[in-house]
């Protein structure tokens, strides 16, 4: 490493390293070529079966019985057609959603595409980001970094210069900057992105079952065709071929080679409707996994609420000049959050003081703040922990929060806010009332889950009142509790929320651990949300669901991407998931009911053969030949 390397790559440099293949060549999201794609779909089990069937109907010489060799056809191309499409659908809307690390070069710094990443550059990171490839820190304010998706441990790490940072984590806290030792198949984020971004078939308990049924089919075609073969040959006057015929006729309509044609025409639909619907399927079986849910847990800000908020009143406490203050934060948060984004809209003349201790926001603090030397130290976050809960302006802030308003309490600190032991002890200057808009569409979508008999929990890290609040102006009932007072045994906390609909100061480990309590009841758990804090708790959950505005780490890590940000698409998912396991299971009725006549068919003529040549009775022949089941099949 060398200093120069903060200020970029020169152009030189930079083409001096992809001549050299020193790029982040990681692998495409749909991992899997068109090669692959054929072959995967051309050689499977019903095509074997089928194929096998054929070339004896072909040693006959008689063509016209083997069309049912057509189905293989039509299976593959079904299959084929419908993973390239998928592949195109997810490629496209993934170019939407990807995303784009900040790298800093001489010629300017820009977000680029990860593909763009070369070795040595220098790239910026702010709350939220994820790291892309491994590399080692050059700069850093207040860094720190959760590698829990790398080494399990929720607890973020602080990081300093020359500290190493490893792809598929991700910021929490802090600004810094880090130069890339590690691109492309090399870095970790690869193999992430390999093993978790291929568009993938398995893990379908619909495709499960289906080979399930072949399986056990492929143990009884032996004995029936046997059966069949023998009696055919041996006990009538047919010749070779039209026996070998009969017994491929016998054998075909046991094969339930539709149900798996029907199969593939469902999932290629609900792909290509959800993807017209900008729904990002990173997993196929996530369409068939939501429809199972039956336990939505959703974040409250970002997913029944927007984004944006406006500050609706100043309620001051003491003479501090509370605007500057409020404009001076708000200036030197170089990554603001919803909060401070609408504070630095309402007050945008800051007094240009210099920061002396700058404290990032953190989801598990619930504050930040600034040191500004001779104009104080001043601190910023949520009410109920900056101040004692018994105070009167802790009760003032709950009241307007009862209201369904976000507080924020602005307070001075008698501790530098980069002290060991900051906060300290913070004087009340001002309550800052923000408003957030409630989506439109919110409230119909959590009337479809009460009528599809999927409870709803909203798992927020807002004060529990306000969040309760919320949820009840969506005339969504049940009791509200502080997550702080949930109790850590698992058995315990599945109580709680079995008992209890909204939950308020959740913190990020919190909410894994309520997927997991209610996983451990028997419940199909899907999780919604957008920020970094959710990002565990999406990862662990059943179904993942992100928004297509939250946090890179947040996508990075769910099964579907909701790339138009609204709620209200979840319906369509599950509406669509049930569309395809309910026209399945009604298909599956049919061709199921046709196997087991043919395989009672099949067996009936074979005993009756065999009876013929014991008792010396006149022979039967079976009554069809490939061609006569093919339509049926």
């Amino acid at each position: 490493m060398t200093l120069s390397l903060a200020g970029g790559l020169s152009d030189d440099e930079v083409a001096a390293r992809v001549a050299q293949g020193k790029t982040n060549d990681v692998p495409t999201r749909a991992a899997r070529s068109v090669s692959e794609i054929v072959r995967g779909n051309v050689f499977t089990r019903i095509n074997a079966i089928l194929g096998v069937l054929l070339i004896i109907v072909l040693s006959t010489g008689s063509v016209i019985n083997g069309a049912f060799g057509l189905l293989i056809v039509a299976n593959s191309a079904i299959g084929i057609i419908q993973e390239l499409r998928a592949k195109q659908t997810l490629d496209r809307l993934a170019i939407v959603g990807q995303a784009k690390p900040l790298v800093r070069r001489q010629s300017g710094t820009q977000p680029r595409l990860p593909s763009e990443v070369v070795l040595d550059d220098v790239i910026e990171l702010g709350p939220g980001d994820q790291i892309v490839v491994d590399g080692e820190i050059l700069e850093e304010a207040n860094l720190e970094v959760d590698e829990s998706l790398l080494t399990g441990e929720a607890d973020p790490i602080a990081k300093d210069a020359g500290d190493a940072v490893m792809s598929g984590s991700f910021v929490v806290a802090g600004t810094g900057a880090y130069r890339a030792t590690k691109v492309g198949r090399e870095a970790y984020a690869a193999k992430l992105a390999e093993e978790a971004s291929k568009f993938t078939l398995v893990r379908s308990e619909l495709r499960s079952g289906i080979n399930k049924i072949l399986k056990f089919i492929t143990y009884l075609l032996i004995p029936a065709g046997l059966l069949t073969i023998y009696t055919q040959l041996f006990t009538t006057e047919a010749g070779w071929q039209q026996s070998v015929l009969r017994m491929v006729g016998a054998l075909v309509p046991m094969v339930p080679e539709g149900l798996v044609l029907m199969t593939s025409i469902a999932f290629a639909v609900g792909v290509v409707r959800l993807g017209r619907r900008q729904c990002l399927v990173n997993e196929l079986p996530a369409i068939e996994g939501l429809a199972r849910v039956d336990v939505v847990c959703a974040d409250k800000t970002g997913t029944l609420t927007e984004n944006g908020m406006r500050v609706s009143d100043v309620e001051k406490l003491d003479a501090a000049a509370v605007p500057d203050v409020l404009a001076q934060l708000a200036a030197d948060d170089p990554r603001p959050n919803a909060s401070i984004a609408a504070i630095a809209e309402a007050y945008r003349m800051p007094p240009g003081w210099t920061a002396t201790a700058t404290a990032p926001f953190k989801s598990a603090t619930k504050w930040s703040g600034a040191s500004y030397g001779g104009h104080g130290n001043w601190v910023i976050g949520a009410p109920d922990v900056l101040l004692d809960p018994g105070s009167a302006v802790a009760a003032e802030a709950e009241r307007i929060g009862a209201q369904g308003l976000r507080v924020l309490l602005l307070g001075s600190s008698d501790l530098p806010v980069d002290a060991p032991g900051a906060p300290g002890v913070v004087t009340p200057a001002a309550l800052v009332v923000l408003e957030q808009r409630i989506r439109p569409d919110a409230r119909d979508t959590l009337d479809f889950f009460a009528t599809q008999k999927v409870s709803i929990k909203v798992i927020s890290g807002d004060n529990a009142v306000s969040v309760g609040a919320v949820a009840g102006s969506l005339g969504l009932h049940g009791e509200c509790m502080d997550a702080r007072h949930l109790p850590e045994e698992t058995a315990a906390l599945a109580d709680e929320l079995e008992s209890h609909t909204t939950f308020g100061r959740v913190r990020p480990d919190q909410k894994r651990a309520m997927v997991h309590a209610l996983q451990s009841r028997g419940h199909t758990v899907a999780m919604t949300g957008d920020g970094v804090n959710d990002v565990l708790a999406l990862k662990d959950a059943d179904i993942g669901v992100a928004m297509g505005s939250g946090s890179s780490a947040s996508r990075a890590v769910a099964q579907i991407v909701l790339l138009d940000n609204r709620f209200a698409t979840l319906p369509y998912v599950v509406a669509e998931g049930r569309r395809v396991i309910g026209n399945i299971e009604r298909v599956s009725n049919l061709f199921l009911t046709k196997t087991v006549y043919s395989v009672l068919l099949a067996i009936l003529v074979g005993l009756a053969g065999l009876s013929a040549k014991l008792f010396g009775s006149d022979p039967l022949l079976f009554p069809f030949q490939p061609i006569h089941v093919t339509i049926a099949a």
